[in-house]
């Protein structure tokens, strides 16, 4: 397809949705106002989380097939800086944290780097975490620590970033795979595929708070950007789960797909609005990213998940 014309050199995308076709090895931009695809472009081996950069300019893409990170311009897709992160790493997990920097998982080598300066200098500062499958994470906000989804050892891990203690791994229900962090930093929020749960933890002891029941099979969890309500993505259900942090109980379900056609669609990543008003959905195998209302759990539209759309990422 032709591109839509581009950005000024560095500049970001206005009102964009990114979209990693992990299927089809392919990165693309899709215009919000108008729902169409403006721009795809080839890029690495079975791409997989996306972040952008805190001023828009630039998307990370974590190369799950590989050993890099990968990051493109906003405004024309084109690739900018490619970060080596050694033998094995299939990096998953992505977060571009608010100081600049880059965190990502490396589940083939049980660990999580922290890339300085990822535009620059790109220094690359690795950190085991001793668990299988260490798949997504979430940084503090003062990017003191890390926390880590431990898919193969059923854990979560902390991870200190500054002084480098040993790391503190506690096993959370079955197949922890979602995680997310409450905008304070004061309530990590986890969940567990294989037990159709999700876990209110305190950040630094690792307690359990709170558990509490969702839908089937919730694959991710996202924290809405006000704090006051996430979602599951519950794969099997082929919808979303409500939950009302203030008293961690479900609110409402939202049926995205069915339960029917849920296998038909596999919806895996979930991703916030910046304003709170909407939830984009990927329904991997339809190839389509679903767009929800979040007031009134109404699919609005479904825009294009070319590829195998998987990991997204946005920008106002």
């Amino acid at each position: 397809m032709a591109d839509a014309p581009r950005a000024a050199d560095g500049e970001p995308s206005d009102g964009a949705l990114f979209v990693a076709g992990k299927f089809a090895n392919t990165l693309a931009r899709i215009d919000l106002a108008t729902g169409r695809e403006t721009a795809r472009v080839d890029s690495c081996a079975n791409p997989h989380e996306l972040a952008t950069s805190p001023d828009d300019r630039y998307v990370a893409l974590a190369c799950y097939g590989g050993t890099t990170v990968d990051i493109f311009r906003t405004g024309g897709l084109e690739k900018v800086k490619s970060v080596e992160l050694g033998e094995n790493a299939r990096p998953h997990g992505i977060v571009w944290h608010a100081n600049g920097d880059l965190f990502a998982t490396a589940e083939g080598r049980q660990s999580i780097f922290w890339i300085k300066d990822p535009l620059g200098a790109a220094e690359t500062f690795e950190y085991g975490t001793g668990q299988q499958g260490t798949h997504m994470l979430v940084v503090a906000p003062d990017a003191r620590h890390a926390w880590t989804t431990d898919l193969g050892s059923k854990t979560v891990t902390r991870v200190d970033l500054l002084t480098r203690r040993a790391p503190l791994s506690v096993e959370v229900g079955v197949e922890p795979e979602g995680i997310a962090l409450a905008p304070d930093g004061e309530t990590l929020y986890v969940s567990a595929r294989g037990s159709d749960e999700v876990y209110a933890i305190a950040p630094q002891t690792m307690e359990v708070r709170r558990t509490l029941k969702v839908g089937d099979f919730p694959l991710r969890i996202a924290v809405r950007p006000q704090g006051d309500f996430a979602v599951t993505s519950d794969l099997a259900d082929g919808g979303l789960t409500v939950i009302d942090l203030s008293h961690m109980s479900v609110a409402r379900k939202i049926a995205v797909s069915s339960p029917e056609g849920a296998q038909e669609r596999m919806q895996v990543t979930i991703l916030w609005s910046p304003d709170g008003e909407r939830i984009y959905v990927a329904e991997t195998v339809a190839e389509t990213i679903a767009e929800v209302d979040f007031a009134s759990g109404t699919v609005l539209r479904r825009l294009p998940g070319t590829g195998g759309g998987d990991g997204m990422a946005i920008v106002d």
